[in-house]
């Protein structure tokens, strides 16, 4: 498949969308960014302006970071000594701006008749249960939760009520191994478990109780013990036929001496539960990403870089606009999952879908209704995913009219020209914004994406760089390569959602990121630059 960008086709956003977009002049665009780099202090300060501070914006400590590391070790800060709260500025915020009831999560599951839907206020008071549940077993700021939910709205309120009391939650996709699962509690120091009894996606029960079990285990033999698992009985709400034959019941087994199950706990826990104030510096998470000798890395991201950032790239990425409604398909045990559908959707009072299913089950419209039924306005997705649906024709697509989905975004990979170009005239009828975004685990954020309606679009091609990113392109010595040109993709400059450490291993950080090129942060990817600066 061809995925470099073909330098001479472009396409600009409909007249329709120019009309709701941020920015509708590519000129607007550059001064933007040249603000953003050649005065971050004072770019980042106008962002933190819009957040709440417990004791106020430390003005002359906005950023600072060091790259070389031949000269001192890596790090970078960013607000250090401003005390705030994650939950607070994504849930408190949003309900004290006037959006208490608004639906902050529809909730789809595997089957057509599942749906639920939860607003910021019950978000609130069930995110406040599960803190002081989480309290009563003795977590407190700076402990470690691991969480092995199904995509729901019960991971949303895990991850949540950690922020909400300074834990530092580290989520586990729910389709890792025991022997996964284990590696990570244990290099994470996790404390308590929160895990589900099992979750059902396409025709296959996936049994995460079981998994759960045998990582304990692992744990216990490796001299690493919890203090509780708690327990979601997430199937418990399927309770529809398929092909009218009833699921086979699962009963998992309950230690009790360490399971506890979500609902009893829940049931008992007071709904209020003040935010803890925390540095701006402090960890909020830490994700996992493969490691090229096989033991993964666990990525450290702080609070207030990460928040700003995937708040404000959320809303320019998605074109986010009041009373828009998101749908990522990114599970959430992924950073797209983190960032588009936890804190930047949040911060930004968005409405957002979470769907715990797969595309084909139980027909290949499985998006596209979603999209059409839900009346979403942007929608993110994988190119693994668009090239599969492709192969079962355009009719899927069509027959649902789909009239207010307005943009359609891409993460993970690099998109060929043919699925680019079906988005855009089957799927997005002419008429979608289509935003390639590049990001990574280690980024927190898109770094490199199209902003609609003022930057043109090019199939393959991510384009520009976002406000206060300075990619460059070097060759195998260092050098930076100026115009169009092919080599590594490194940024010369620290932003704030940047990862701060690999977690207990801040060595193997600097060798990682560092060490090949001083000076800059190598994203160990290479890179196409064109005539244009599009990459």
């Amino acid at each position: 498949m061809d995925f470099v960008a073909n330098t001479d086709e472009r396409f600009n956003c409909c007249e329709k969308f120019m009309k709701s977009a941020h920015i509708t002049d590519i000129a607007d665009y550059h001064r933007i960014y040249s603000l953003s780099i050649q005065d971050p202090d004072a770019f980042w300060l106008g962002i933190a302006e819009q957040f709440y501070w417990e004791n106020g914006i430390k003005s002359d400590k906005i950023f600072s970071y060091n790259f070389d590391v031949h000269k001192d070790p890596i790090g970078v800060q960013f607000m250090k000594g401003s005390k705030t709260n994650a939950c607070y500025n994504l849930i408190d915020r949003i309900i004290k701006s006037g959006l208490g009831e608004r639906v902050a999560y529809i909730w789809i599951g595997n089957e057509l008749n599942e749906r639920k839907t939860i607003t910021y206020n019950e978000l609130k008071r069930r995110i406040c249960k599960f803190a002081n549940v989480l309290k009563n077993q003795g977590i407190k700021a700076g402990d470690r939760v691991a969480i092995y939910l199904p995509v729901s709205i019960e991971l949303v309120v895990s991850m949540l009520a950690c922020a909400r009391i300074g834990a530092v939650h580290t989520v586990v996709f729910a389709g890792f191994s025991s022997q996964a699962l284990a590696d990570r509690i244990i290099d994470a120091n996790c404390r308590l478990l929160v895990t589900a009894d099992g979750s059902v996606r396409g025709n296959k029960l996936i049994k995460l109780k079981d998994i759960s079990d045998e990582s304990v285990v692992i744990c216990k033999q490796r001299n690493h013990n919890l203090l509780a698992c708690i327990v979601v009985k997430h199937l418990s709400i399927d309770l529809n036929d398929y092909n009218n034959n009833r699921r086979h019941k699962y009963n998992p087994k309950h230690d009790p001496t360490l399971d506890l199950w979500w609902d009893q706990v829940m049931s008992d826990a007071s709904d209020d539960c003040p935010p803890v104030w925390l540095d701006a510096e402090d960890p909020l998470f830490i994700l996992y990403t493969s490691g090229s000798t096989g033991k993964p890395k666990g990525v450290v991201h702080t609070i207030a870089g990460y928040m700003l950032t995937t708040a404000l790239v959320f809303k320019y990425a998605f074109n986010y606009k009041d009373g828009d409604i998101f749908f990522c398909t990114a599970d959430l045990g992924w950073i797209t999952g983190h960032t588009a559908n936890v804190y930047g959707c949040l911060a930004n009072g968005a409405t957002a879908v979470l769907f715990d299913g797969i595309p084909t089950h139980p027909n290949a419209d499985r998006f596209w209704r979603i999209i059409d039924e839900n009346k979403v306005n942007a929608f993110y997705t994988a190119p693994t995913a668009v090239r599969t649906l492709m192969k079962f024709g355009d009719d899927c697509v069509t027959k649902y009219p789909m009239p207010d989905l307005s943009l359609i975004a891409l993460v993970g990979e690099p998109i060929n020209r043919e699925a680019w170009l079906w988005l855009y005239h089957v799927v997005g009828a002419g008429k979608c914004a289509i935003v390639d975004t590049y990001f990574q685990t280690e980024t927190g954020a898109p770094m490199i994406f199209p902003i609609p309606g003022c930057v043109p679009m090019k199939p393959g091609s991510a384009t520009l760089p976002f406000f206060g990113i300075l990619p460059v392109i070097l060759n195998e010595d260092g050098k930076e390569l100026s115009g169009a040109n092919t080599g590594y993709l490194a940024f010369k400059n620290a932003w704030p959602s940047i990862a701060r450490t690999i977690d207990g291993n801040h060595e193997r950080f600097e060798t990682t990121y560092f060490r090949k090129f001083p000076k800059y942060y190598f994203t160990g990817d290479g890179a196409v630059r064109d005539k244009d600066g599009y990459y």
